[in-house]
């Protein structure tokens, strides 16, 4: 891998991890506790929708097209830069796929699904919504920290 490819991956890399991020913490910092301040029946749909109409090709490109380009640095980390650099991008790639992808798809994606099988009428709607909110927004506090990490450390190895 020429040093120009590589450079180029861990541009990337950085930039689409620090967006994931960025919408993850504005999920946290912002989204969610607006929600708080709604009905929990209209938090649940409006959750709901979020969770539908995110599923497109622009977010489907940042999201997964940074997990794949943390798969190509991790198998071609050790053709290029040795030493901190090179442990700088490894942290980055596995932050990112593990606290990025790992966390969503093991716990977040759970919750959203389970969240979507709420009926509109559900009588429990008040204790469903906490019990929802709780816990996905841990774990998208953890999406969000791991991916502005993530980017951090690709920032790291293009400069160190």
């Amino acid at each position: 891998m020429t040093d120009h490819v590589w450079i180029a991956l861990l541009v990337l890399a950085t930039v689409g991890s620090g967006l994931v991020g960025g919408l993850f913490f504005v999920f946290s910092n912002t989204v969610m506790r607006a929600f708080d301040r709604l009905p929990a029946a209209h938090a649940v749909a409006a959750m709901n929708s979020i969770n539908r109409v995110i599923l497109n090709p622009g977010f489907f490109l940042v999201f997964f097209g940074t997990a794949l380009l943390c798969v190509v640095i991790l198998i071609g980390q050790p053709s290029q830069t040795g030493g901190r650099s090179g442990a700088m991008a490894l942290a980055g790639a596995v932050l990112y796929l593990v606290g990025s992808i790992g966390v969503t798809m093991v716990f977040n994606v759970p919750l959203n699904n389970k969240l979507a099988s709420l009926t509109p009428a559900a009588s429990d709607m008040e204790t469903q919504w906490p019990a929802y909110r709780g816990p996905w927004t841990r774990w998208n506090h953890v999406r969000a920290v791991a991916c502005l990490l993530a980017a951090a450390a690709f920032a790291h190895a293009l400069v160190g």
